[in-house]
């Protein structure tokens, strides 16, 4: 067994990646920013107690006995640990590298599509796990079965010969990927426009041994091979508070999350779940029991009347369904969004402000603090405050706050009863505890 050295190994695909490593029987050990000595970090502490040694970056983890390193796309060659492997003559391989080559090791499904692939791939995976494939996953956030046992819950491994992972298209790595089965649930424009993005998932369908697309969206039907499992929805889809109930083919299919691209996700997922010969009643009892991701609609509770949801939707169409998906949870919807990075938000300034407009009923509200800033040379030359201002040229409740830490106190005299609090934004890691912190304060 090899020994693999994960520079960034804190962030989301890098630590499934870790995970999953180690579970296959490696060692692994790895470095990243976030870690400081004498500070507890979550992250590192579940990684650690997977056997998965960790270090803060640069503090001599990086050692000769180790067989690869591993850097993401985030991490830049000027990087001292990277110089220091070249030094060493260390390989040097990038996530989606290494990715690419336990795709090849395993009958694997690649779950592809601007939205929607964390909450497909745990729905397929928990569909196969039921069934007992013990199917392993590869994922961009963590199941909340996995998370209640301690782990990150971005990565499980299993015996079986099936691997459950995401195809990203935001850094081009879906070309890389030559999976058993591709799956395409839709294209919105995102980080790329849509012609870049159509050359993507063009090479992932004709790279996929068999590919199935979702035909109710006119893009991704357009590359369609002509599954016979190919997505078609149904007719009779309906949500009561978080719960969604839809029918296949008289089956019965209730979900404990709520919106329609949840239906969306979970059609995809039993299409690939059909092709590989699992039942649909075997598909219906599994999602009964599926439990949801982190930050994908976590309802965090009630204080004083006001549901608070929290969730990663962080593009147009997404934050645009995840407001329609909470609003029959109370008359009024209060929305509030934390953008990131200047240059994507620039370019999907119009489609934000196009896409929450039309979702946004007459009483309901969008805020916005200012962008999220990773660090690097981003020009900053446009504001979340430009959104509100062109969000209320459209007719819309919209409001600014630059500093979310001011935000609760700005947003009490237009919280009651009977309101849902929706909290949206990606890429920052003290989301999740920022949520916390506005549910207490309420």
């Amino acid at each position: 067994m090899a020994h693999y050295f994960f520079i960034g190994v804190a962030g989301t695909g890098m630590s499934a990646i870790a995970q999953y490593m180690k579970a296959a029987g490696h060692d692994v050990s790895g470095s990243d920013r976030q870690f400081i000595r004498g500070q507890f970090n979550e992250t590192q502490d579940a990684l650690m107690a997977q056997g998965i040694s960790c270090y803060p970056q640069g503090a001599g983890g990086l050692t000769t006995d180790i067989d690869y390193v591993i850097v993401s796309t985030a991490i830049e060659d000027s990087v001292p640990e990277v110089q220091l492997a070249r030094q060493l003559g260390k390989p040097i391989l990038r996530r989606s590298e290494l990715l690419a080559q336990l795709v090849s090791s395993k009958k694997t499904i690649a779950v592809g599509g601007t939205s929607g692939k964390s909450t497909t791939a745990a729905m397929i995976y928990e569909i196969l796990r039921a069934a007992g494939y013990q199917p392993s996953v590869i994922g961009g956030a963590g199941l909340t079965r996995l998370i209640r046992e301690g782990k990150i819950g971005n990565a499980a491994y299993g015996e079986g010969e099936w691997l459950v992972i995401e195809a990203d298209e935001s850094d081009g790595s879906i070309v890389n990927y030559h999976p058993e089965i591709g799956l395409l649930l839709n294209v919105d424009k995102d980080h790329q426009d849509i012609e870049a993005l159509m050359q993507l998932f063009g090479f992932f369908a004709n790279h996929s041994l068999h590919f199935i697309t979702n035909t109710s969206h006119p893009l991704s039907a357009s590359l369609s091979k002509g599954s016979p499992y190919d997505i078609h929805l149904p007719d009779d889809f309906m949500q009561q508070g978080v719960v969604v109930h839809f029918s296949v083919d008289d089956v019965r299919f209730s979900i404990q999350s709520p919106g329609r691209h949840t239906m969306e996700n979970a059609m995809a997922a039993i299409s690939v779940a059909r092709s590989i010969g699992i039942s649909l009643q075997q598909c219906a009892e599994a999602l009964q029991q599926y439990e949801g991701i982190y930050r994908r609609h976590q309802i965090l509770g009630e204080r004083n009347g006001v549901v608070v949801v929290d969730d990663y939707a962080h593009n147009p169409v997404k934050c645009a369904r995840s407001i329609e998906a909470c609003q029959p949870f109370s008359k009024k919807l209060i929305a509030w969004f934390q953008p990131h990075g200047y240059g994507p938000t620039r370019f999907l300034r119009h489609d934000f402000v196009e896409e929450i407009a039309k979702a946004l009923r007459p009483q309901d509200e969008i805020w916005m603090s200012e962008i999220y800033y990773a660090g690097g040379t981003a020009v900053k030359d446009i504001s979340s405050e430009d959104l509100v201002n062109d969000l209320n040229m459209r007719g819309a409740n919209a409001f600014f706050v630059a500093n979310r830490n001011q935000l609760v106190d700005a947003l009490r005299p237009h919280l009651e009863p009977g309101t849902t609090l929706l909290l949206m934004g990606a890429r920052d890691p003290s989301l999740d505890a920022f949520a916390k912190e506005v549910y207490q304060a309420l």
